[in-house]
């Protein structure tokens, strides 16, 4: 794992709460990848006050995985994970040198496996993918605080 600096000798942006970025090369490196996440999170909560629910703690830590377990299992080389907070939530993009784009498969609750990015996209506000001039990257953003009455933010009691 490279990790980039956390803000460090960098004026911050307006938008930009913090960021933190690290390249992983190795499938074992994904549990790194998560505890980065993690800590991540918590410097968010201790450092700079943003309160940050178990339910995003927790959904962070599997979108990162599941993402970057996803580059190191389809792509050739390295993949990039950058974690950045800006408007309650926290952006997790992973850039990997794959050309081809994830495809969302259709529900199928007897499929053993696969289901990933269903899951990604169910736990997350926003999902984009870009093509990059080398790879792809995938861009989500996660809400880092539940609604007041106790709901998934974003989500309705029901």
């Amino acid at each position: 794992m490279d990790l980039a600096g956390q803000d460090e000798g960098h004026e911050p942006r307006a938008d930009r709460l913090a960021s933190v970025s690290a390249a992983f090369e190795g499938s074992e490196e994904i549990a790194a990848a998560r505890d980065m996440a993690h800590a991540f999170l918590t410097s968010l909560q201790a450092v700079h006050g943003i309160p940050v629910s178990n339910r995003a703690m927790g959904m962070v830590q599997l979108v990162v995985s599941e993402l970057v377990t996803n580059a190191r299992k389809y792509a050739p080389g390295p993949c990039l994970l950058t974690l950045e907070a800006h408007d309650g939530a926290v952006e997790v993009s992973v850039w990997d040198s794959g050309t081809t784009l994830p495809a969302v498969m259709a529900p199928d609750p007897g499929r053993v496996g696969q289901h990933g990015l269903e899951i990604v996209m169910a736990v997350c506000r926003s999902f984009e993918v870009h093509r990059e001039p080398v790879g792809k990257r995938i861009k989500v953003a996660v809400v880092l605080a539940d609604d007041p009455g106790g709901a998934a933010a974003g989500h309705q009691v029901m």
